[in-house]
């Protein structure tokens, strides 16, 4: 069960946010200003948090920025009534994850936190093997044998998802929601480009080969 911080003044809309979290299977702890915030930390491990940004004191972003000295990877999304260009910057450059303008859609809500939540376990595992080939996510670099390759960021986010799981089939809104996030303009035309690009620098790996699956996706399959 995954454990859900909810930083939030207000406390019906706390509340409300908890609730239906619970239902959804999350276990939600609530905080209702910075320094709960802060003291809840103390006692929990939290795989994801919410945080407005307007509340008395220290606000939502200046909350994020002081998480992000002890919590580097914690997936963190901000939900605030600010729909402003120059407070979503503040956010995200404080170290935010995702952003959603009140009021929130709670289903939509479930679904960002569930791709957040599926990235971050992406990150979290630093290095996976396919065949002979070493995926390496610290440095963006793909090993096998005596070749070294350094992938472009959402390369490296692409491969890595395949290879994760070999001979699974993942549709392109997988990808687009795991590598460019659920809130990208980008269509899914993006995907099919970085798999041919990728499909061209592995193309004598003795490892593993990308798949297309008409109609769904695509998929890694290994040759060892």
């Amino acid at each position: 069960m995954f454990k859900v911080l909810i930083v939030e003044d207000d406390q019906k809309l706390n509340s409300l946010y908890c609730s239906f979290l619970e239902k959804q299977g999350y276990e939600a702890v609530a905080a209702h200003n910075a320094a709960e915030a802060i003291e809840a930390f103390e006692t929990n491990h939290f795989d994801i948090a919410l945080c407005d940004i307007m509340m008395p004191g220290v606000d939502g972003v200046m909350l994020v920025d002081a998480i992000r000295k002890n919590e580097t990877e914690l997936p963190i999304m901000m939900l605030t009534a600010l729909g402003d260009f120059k407070s979503k910057q503040r956010a995200f450059g404080a170290g935010s994850d995702d952003y959603m303008v009140k009021p929130v859609d709670l289903n939509e809500l479930a679904l960002r936190m569930s791709a957040l939540l599926r990235r971050s376990r992406s990150v979290s595992r630093r290095k996976i093997v396919v065949g002979d080939a070493v995926l390496d996510s610290d440095k963006l670099t793909v090993v096998e044998g005596s070749n070294s390759t350094v992938l472009p960021p959402k390369e490296f986010l692409v491969l890595f998802k395949l290879c994760s799981s070999p001979g699974r089939i993942f549709t392109r809104r997988d990808i687009m929601d795991d590598v460019w996030g659920i809130q990208t303009e980008s269509g899914e035309r993006t995907v099919d480009v970085h798999i041919k690009r990728l499909r061209k620098r592995f193309e004598s790996s003795e490892s593993f080969k990308i798949e297309t699956v008409r109609g769904i996706g695509y998929k890694v399959t290994l040759t060892k």
